[in-house]
């Protein structure tokens, strides 16, 4: 009646010895560490940097108690911060420190920032156990409110519809006085009314995001084009969005864990950056953007005595000078015939012909349309594609034109790999901020107060979990034992599964978990009054046992359904701490339900199930017969 087949005790076990081992790393905390991150796109981290970064910490005398290669990173762990601060001033000069270039020194090829990582030894790592993730208010980090400047952003719109209508007008063959951008809008001059009419047909067909109005008089007659409040509304909604996008894409290089980056109102942006200390590097990650340029290579000065004195700074007007991939030399002029404006999309992949890695970018209506006129009228010719970023641009490939490209459709290739392709149109596809931004509140959470709230959050859990577990050893004797063994297991699942989901914790999910443990310890309660009742009604204590863990269940899932129900909908419309609360809660009920019915059910069987005749069980002041 009261025993389970071997499996179900051997598959707690189990369940038990996992949850142990994926809840240890929270126990070791977090160490100082340094991270160095590419500050370019074509800038890579390979064993080749890691080996240098070490040879580097060994002659500063600094040992490192570990060092790690990721994608994107390298992490140096340290035993302090007195030590990080040396190691993070050692690894900054040897790999930016470039004084005989003054240019390189203003734009350091590689990010050194300051970090925290797990103390967590090897054999964990190597199983995938690590600690869950601390949020902003517990582990200590930065904030920032950022401002979007959406007058910028609808200023970069009409400046767009602007080339879009020289386009339309030139297309159609509508000639017109000029076009310019004023305060009032998008100004077309036209010297006679039937031509202000074919353009305005032609406008409204093509651009319908803009309401025209009719001007002027005799032969200087006007169309004004103002954007229509909804496509401005559209407009500002997109800019908030692309940026939101493009910061998680820079974050991702600081490798925070678990930032926060969310729209606050109708133009502002929160961004928590838990675990980073360094708000200087922090800023500048932020602030990142990269843009696409196409440009025609100046072959009137690819010569040797050209390039040479390109090298000592004699570079001709009109152009500038480059190092290639290769490390060749080339000569670019500085005229943009097509920028990264008239990109739609970017996409990793591989040359249909070399089988190389390459980047596919697809082009707009305009874009198409210039690209192939730029590449009809320059066969046998060299076209750069150069990334734009911090101001400064790096040619990634200088192809000849073979023939004229139509469609759309232009890769990148050459001397790349497949990260550096994924990377390159990852940056492309949403590098550049659609307006720009300004940073209007900063604030500065401490680890020292992250580690005092962990403290207040441990010991309020653990004195509650306390009380509770000698209240129910108190009054319900060995049936309170094992309720409180069970309430142990609920709270080891539950850091195993945070852990194991690598989940947020935050001083709401620790309050979750404080809550969590009294909704847990409720459904033991259930079951205990109900064995009590069953004896008190004259059933055998094996039967009162099985009637009471059987007639509990109902009523333990139909509370915790409700519960349940009530925690997805925080988790589904909730943001924030709210958020964070509720991933809490709903595992604490999963893990609760499991807890209170198997695992306390498990001791049961195994203290009482094996006695044919069990004369008395104790579960309360005095022992039932």
């Amino acid at each position: 009646m009261n025993r389970y087949p071997v499996w179900i005790y051997s598959l707690v076990a189990v369940i038990l010895v996992l949850a142990a081992l994926y809840a240890l790393p929270n126990l070791y905390g977090e160490a100082p560490a340094v991270q160095v991150s590419p500050a370019r796109a074509i800038v890579r981290v390979d064993d080749a940097l890691m080996l240098r970064i070490t040879e580097t910490l060994k002659s500063a005398g600094i040992t490192p108690t570990g060092t790690f290669l990721d994608p994107n990173s390298i992490k140096v762990r340290l035993a302090d911060t007195e030590t990080q601060l040396k190691a993070k001033d050692a690894i900054e000069r040897a790999l930016n420190a470039d004084t005989k270039n003054p240019a390189e020194a203003s734009n350091p090829p590689y990010t050194v920032a300051l970090n925290l990582l797990s103390n967590s030894p090897n054999w964990l790592n190597a199983i995938r156990a690590r600690p869950m993730y601390l949020g902003l208010d517990l582990r200590g980090g930065v904030h920032f409110l950022l401002q979007v400047d959406m007058r910028a952003a609808l200023t970069k719109r009409m400046d767009s519809l602007a080339g879009d209508i020289r386009t339309q007008m030139r297309d159609k063959n509508i000639r017109h006085a000029g076009i310019s951008r004023e305060t009032a809008g998008i100004v077309v001059r036209f010297r006679d009314a039937d031509t202000r009419s074919k353009a305005r047909k032609q406008i409204e067909d093509q651009i319908p995001d803009l309401a025209l109005v009719d001007g002027g008089s005799g032969e200087d007659l006007v169309l004004t084009g103002t954007l229509k409040p909804e496509a401005q509304k559209r407009t500002q909604e997109f800019a908030l969005k692309q940026n939101i996008q493009t910061l998680n894409n820079r974050i991702n290089e600081l490798g925070v864990a678990e930032p926060v980056i969310q729209q606050q109102g109708a133009d502002r942006v929160v961004v928590q950056l838990p675990g980073v200390q360094d708000t200087t590097k922090a800023k500048s990650i932020l602030g990142r953007t990269a843009t696409l340029e196409i440009r025609m290579v100046d072959e009137d000065n690819m010569g040797a005595a050209a390039l040479a004195a390109a090298r000592n700074g004699q570079v001709p007007f009109g152009s500038e000078f480059y190092i290639e991939r290769n490390g060749q030399p080339i000569m670019v002029r500085k005229q943009v015939v097509l920028s990264g404006d008239r990109l739609t999309d970017a996409q990793p992949g591989f040359d249909n012909q070399t089988q190389e890695p390459a980047v596919h970018l697809t082009l707009d209506a305009t874009g198409a349309r210039i690209f192939k006129d730029v590449t009809r009228e320059n066969v046998n010719k060299r076209m750069a594609i150069l990334l734009i970023e911090k101001g400064r641009g790096e040619v990634v490939t200088a192809p000849v034109i073979r023939g004229e490209i139509g469609g759309g459709r232009v890769q990148i290739s050459g001397r790349m790999s497949s990260q550096e392709a994924s990377d390159t149109a990852l940056l492309l596809r949403a590098g550049a901020l659609a307006a720009p931004m300004e940073i209007v509140e900063e604030r500065t959470v401490g680890p020292s107060l992250g580690a005092e709230n962990i403290q207040k959050g441990f010991n309020s859990t653990l004195y509650g979990f306390a009380a509770i577990a000698t209240f129910m050893m108190v009054y319900y004797l060995l049936f309170g034992l094992f309720s409180a063994l069970a309430l142990s297991a609920n709270l080891l699942f539950l850091v195993a599964l945070l852990s194991l989901l690598q989940a947020t914790l935050t001083l709401p999910g620790m309050a979750a978990i404080a809550l969590t443990l009294g909704m847990a310890i409720d459904a033991n309660v259930l079951i205990n009054e109900r064995i009590r009742e069953e004896l008190r009604n004259g059933a055998t204590p094996q039967a009162a046992i099985h009637a009471g863990y059987e007639r509990a269940f109902g009523t333990i899932i139909d509370s915790n359904i409700t519960s349940l129900i009530a925690g997805l909908a925080l988790l589904l419309f909730g943001s924030g701490p709210v958020r964070g609360f509720a991933v809490v809660h709903c595992l604490g009920i999963i893990t609760s339900i499991f807890s209170s019915i198997v695992v306390s059910r498990c001791m049961v069987n195994l203290a009482y199930g094996n006695r044919r005749k069990l004369a008395s069980v104790a579960i309360g002041n005095t022992s039932w017969k």
